[in-house]
């Protein structure tokens, strides 16, 4: 792994999307020229299997081979997040333990889902799967879709445990991942594009971008700047960025959708279907707007 990483897993990871073929079969070939691609590109750290990945639609077998793959075409030049999140205690623990044999770096674990447990049980959850591995976990906060938060005082006592480094947030909650942070060494990924910038400035380590398949070096870009010092430079590169990350993130279709449509990079799997011709030529239209802003 590269020495000049930043935070657990990176600082500008891309939550990769998972190509398939034509007959809907996973295309590891693609897999592996994505991924290098998206590291020559500036990602210094690649999420595999989470929603971006289409994990709900993919088998355990199949994101180990994705894993295995991703893994011999980068190398250890990047960290690599496995996605092995699922409702099922028992499931996600051993989807963990063969993404750990796999090659993975770290495990990204979202709230279970659907059964909406009390916070002692999503507690439990958690530390099950940092128990059961060796490596690190970043806790995937998401309540939009698992209709359970990760609450503030959950989060302080995970982070108790050696194992438990990183949180992906997309609570839209910046006062509470600040209070987070400020008691704790936990590693604040933004999850939500439009709060890359703002989370960032808070403290927080980085981003996990799905945008970050179509636009990698224009998405880290806005890091950069800031780093630099250059906070109004980062500002303008953000909000250059925006209009392409809500024509993709919020215009009522999957960021995976937005961005296989954008790629022309294969198809979805049910019950996701392809973005129509209209979305496409919008999306289009905005990417190329983009383009030649900064151009």
């Amino acid at each position: 792994m590269t020495s000049d990483i930043t935070g657990p897993f990176g600082r500008a990871l891309c939550a990769m999307i998972t190509p398939f073929t034509a007959s809907g079969d996973l295309d590891l070939d693609a897999a592996r020229r994505r991924a290098t691609d998206l590291v020559a590109d500036g990602c210094d750290g690649l999420v595999l299997s989470g929603t971006t990945g289409e994990s709900p639609t993919t088998t355990d077998e199949e994101k180990t081979a994705l894993l295995r793959a991703v893994r011999e075409a980068v190398g250890g030049s990047v960290p690599l997040v496995a996605g092995v999140g699922s409702a099922d205690t028992r499931h996600t623990v051993r989807l963990a333990q063969e993404a750990e044999a796999a090659g993975a770096d770290g495990l990204l674990v979202v709230t279970p889902y659907y059964s909406r447990p009390p916070q002692a049980a999503v507690q439990a959850h958690f530390l099950r799967v940092a128990e059961a591995t060796g490596i690190g976990l970043m806790l995937y906060d998401i309540p939009g879709r698992t209709g359970t938060r990760i609450e503030p005082a959950t989060l302080l006592r995970l982070a108790e445990h050696p194992r438990v480094v990183a949180v992906k947030d997309c609570s839209y909650d910046l006062l509470a991942a600040t209070q987070v942070m400020t008691r704790t060494s936990l590693a604040y990924y933004s999850g939500c594009e439009e709060l890359n910038l703002p989370l960032y400035a808070l403290g927080g380590a980085g981003y996990v971008s799905t945008v970050a398949n179509v636009i990698p070096r224009r998405m880290r870009a806005v890091l950069d700047a800031f780093d630099a010092g250059d906070t109004t430079g980062a500002a303008r590169l953000n909000g250059l960025n925006a209009p392409l990350v809500e024509a993709m993130m919020a215009g009522g279709l999957p960021g995976t959708v937005t961005v296989k449509a954008l790629l022309d990079a294969g198809p979805v799997r049910e019950p996701l279907q392809p973005a129509d011709r209209g979305t496409v030529d919008g999306l289009r239209a905005v990417y190329e707007e983009l383009l030649a802003a900064t151009a």
